[in-house]
């Protein structure tokens, strides 16, 4: 597997290539601004991106549109964004164009090896892959959808587990339950959201928008 590192934290970058190395992952490169970042892609031609949100000049968003630009001109390459503190909006913009292939992951949980190299890979493999912290913090506001107020405590347990990436079968393991009960209760959160059978299977991702964007 190919990576690129962008940080524009020397030392940051430095220990993401050392931990990625250790996990057995190829780090063809490094970047410290974002268009280094986007030439370097073009160049490398990576299997994914590890992106800090928060970069040069500004330190705003400039992560967040330099990931855009590659995503649009390179769909094929993951982005793992990655952020120092819970910025949702940001995230929920590039998820609602393109969830596949796409993760956000706390800078505090990216020593933990085995985190950050599922989600790599989980990324890599197609995948959407949403930091768990950042999900049960999400769970902790407030609500002002009400089709989700309807959904019971098992139910948003599931649907919080849907927005980390994970799969039935996943949730299944996680939960300890059996799968037609992982089933059921996925089949009743889209009945409650509203989402009508699509034979694309864009039901799971628009269940997970609405509950983030919530």
């Amino acid at each position: 597997m190919r990576v690129i590192v962008a940080d524009d934290s020397l030392l940051l970058r430095e220990g993401l290539v050392r931990l990625l190395r250790e996990a057995g992952l190829g780090v063809v490169g490094q970047a410290g601004n974002p268009d280094d970042l986007v030439a370097l892609v073009a160049d490398a031609r990576p299997d994914v991106a590890l992106v800090d949100i928060r970069m040069p000049p500004t330190h705003t968003d400039e992560g967040v549109r330099a990931a855009a630009r590659i995503r649009a001109r390179f769909p094929d390459v993951g982005v793992l964004l990655l952020s120092q503190y819970v910025d949702t909006s940001g995230v929920v913009r590039a998820l609602s164009r393109e969830p596949e292939s796409f993760g956000y992951l706390l800078k505090d949980r990216i020593a933990d090896l085995d985190e950050l190299t599922e989600a790599v890979k989980r990324v890599a493999a197609g995948e959407p892959f949403i930091d768990p912290e950042v999900v049960q913090r999400l769970l902790g506001r407030r609500r002002t959808a009400d089709a989700l107020e309807t959904l019971t405590r098992r139910e948003r347990e599931v649907l919080a587990l849907m927005a980390e990436g994970r799969s039935n079968e996943s949730i299944t393991q996680r939960l300890g339950v059996g799968d037609k009960t992982v089933e059921t209760h996925v089949r009743n959160i889209f009945i409650k959201l509203g989402l009508e059978p699509d034979p694309e299977g864009h039901r799971r991702v628009l269940a997970v928008l609405a509950y983030l964007q919530a």
